[in-house]
């Protein structure tokens, strides 16, 4: 930047990036402000614009254009990514707004939903120590409330297979009442 005092390492000087910056950000300002409506977003925008200054400083070479031209180099890409931004935020409200959102009811529901099935999380945080064949059997007789028998047809495995593993499973998980608890249950009154 010739005589500036902007050369390698230069706009790092606070004295120097105050002038860099009086000298050149009306011209900026002007030159978002052309392409982004908000003032707002202007404002933000040259303020990001003087921070990748801040970056880029020691790549400026003044034999390869003027400070005016590397100024709004860094600006166009500052605008553009602005740009991409939006578009991909518009993208998304475009995406969400075909689909019905939650209401209050909905959402009380969920909670209601959510309550209902905390011994059921419970339970699988005390599975998951389980070696994973005896785990899978465990989670489905005992947290969903499947027989052994489907259980087994869940997992693609023999019943006889299924049955030693819950037993294996309930063996391990002798402290945890719970859990063993429920998994008798479907043994004993949801059938084989």
């Amino acid at each position: 930047m010739g005589g500036t005092g902007t050369r390698r390492g230069g706009l790092s000087d606070p004295e120097v990036l105050e002038g860099f910056y009086r000298r050149h950000v009306g011209a900026v300002t002007r030159f978002v402000a052309r392409r982004v409506d908000d003032p707002h977003t202007v404002a933000d925008l040259v303020a990001e614009v003087f921070l990748a200054v801040l970056d880029s400083g020691h790549t400026y070479r003044a034999r390869l254009g003027s400070e005016t031209a590397w100024l709004y180099g860094i600006a166009r890409n500052v605008v553009s990514s602005e740009y991409r931004r939006v578009a991909r935020e518009a993208e998304r409200v475009r995406r969400v707004s075909g689909r019905r959102l939650l209401d209050a009811d909905d959402i009380a529901r969920l909670e209601d939903q959510l309550d209902a099935e905390r011994p059921g999380r419970r339970a699988l945080e005390v599975l998951a120590g389980l070696p994973e064949g005896e785990r899978a059997v465990m989670e489905l007789v005992a947290v969903d409330q499947l027989s052994v028998g489907e259980a087994a047809a869940a997992l693609g495995i023999r019943q006889v297979t299924a049955r030693v593993r819950l037993h294996r499973a309930r063996k391990t998980l002798r402290g945890d009442d719970i859990v063993v608890e429920q998994a008798e249950v479907r043994t004993v009154g949801g059938g084989a």
